[in-house]
């Protein structure tokens, strides 16, 4: 199998479900969108956090993304930067618990915390705090860092960080990796929508998009905005939520249908857990429809429950389900 490093802001998930989307328009976030939060903002979020159960859990991205190929028995690597403080040290931890190398740089700032509200419809809204991991720079990126893998694979939320995303490429360049991007959010690609065309056009490798974002990078829909992606790297991914998803690869489309479900619980996660199901055929050598396979098998399992911590005996009967496809 071959080897992926992630790299991405590391945040620990703090979710909680609200009863509908009054306490969104009172914090001002829009539905399904990421907002950044700074100091100011911190403190009526954490208050109305306080007024709700929340969990928590390792999240970010990338780290996601890690996690669940960790689950399927990659091994991958995580960078990222976290405080000198117990949420960091709860990242480090649960991260290495779960199967994943974490390649962690620290910071004089606390950890990063992503707010996350959860509505009936298992949509998720996040209010994030990036704290250290918005401290990560181009220099915290060692010339080693990236020797021992195959495929980079990168979070669209770190885009707005030029230089670090430049760095980042230029040494998986250097060494023949593969990059890979997952587009992040609708709004953070129309804010930054000229470096993002060039980050596809000259580099990204493997670029992931569900519908809006895909909307955004291409001012078109779903299946024309595949096409155009298709034309600018090798293999050009779209989700599409419940009606499946889209590959292609080398001129070739493929189409898998979504995952059966009854209920959607929470979609935190399910574009980057879709994302590792694919990235794990590739790190296996799959063709394109049993790599779309894998990953609505690993969506449709992480909407079934808050969060993305999936109970062992799910992950034995994925990793089963898994192996029955080949």
């Amino acid at each position: 199998m071959k080897r992926i490093t992630g790299i991405g802001n590391a945040l620990t998930d703090v979710l909680a479900r609200v009863n509908d989307e009054k306490v969104l328009d009172m914090l001002a976030l829009p539905k399904g969108s990421m907002q950044l939060i700074d100091d100011s903002r911190l403190p009526d979020i954490r208050c109305a956090m306080q007024q709700m159960t929340v969990s928590r859990a390792t999240g970010g991205s990338a780290g996601n993304t890690m996690l669940a190929l960790a689950n399927l028995g990659a091994a991958p690597t995580f960078i990222g930067k976290v405080g000198n403080d117990e949420t960091g040290r709860f990242f480090a931890d649960n991260a290495t618990q779960k199967g994943i190398r974490p390649v962690l740089v620290q910071s004089t700032l606390p950890s990063g915390i992503a707010h996350t509200f959860i509505t009936p419809d298992g949509e998720r809204t996040f209010a994030t705090y990036l704290g250290a991991a918005g401290d990560m720079q181009a220099d915290d990126l060692s010339e080693t860092m990236l020797d021992d893998c195959d495929y980079l694979y990168l979070e669209g939320y770190l885009v707005q960080n030029h230089p670090l995303i430049r760095r980042a490429i230029e040494l998986a360049k250097a060494r023949g990796v593969k990059v890979c991007l997952d587009l992040a959010s609708y709004n953070i690609v129309e804010a930054d929508h000229a470096f993002f065309t060039e980050l596809v056009t000259e580099y990204v490798d493997v670029v992931f998009a569900n519908e809006e974002e895909a909307r955004a990078f291409t001012g078109k829909e779903a299946e024309e905005a595949l096409q155009e992606l298709g034309k600018l790297c090798e293999v050009a991914v779209v989700k599409m939520g419940k009606r499946g998803s889209a590959i292609l690869c080398q001129g070739e489309t493929t189409f898998v249908e979504s995952m059966e479900v009854s209920h959607v619980v929470d979609t935190t996660g399910a574009g980057d857990f879709y994302a590792a199901g694919v990235m794990y055929g590739l790190l296996n050598g799959w063709d394109m429809k049993r790599c779309a396979q894998a990953g609505s098998l690993l969506a449709g399992n992480v909407i079934q429950v808050i969060g993305t911590t999936l109970p062992e005996e799910v992950w034995k009967q994925i990793n089963e389900e898994i192996k029955k496809n080949g």
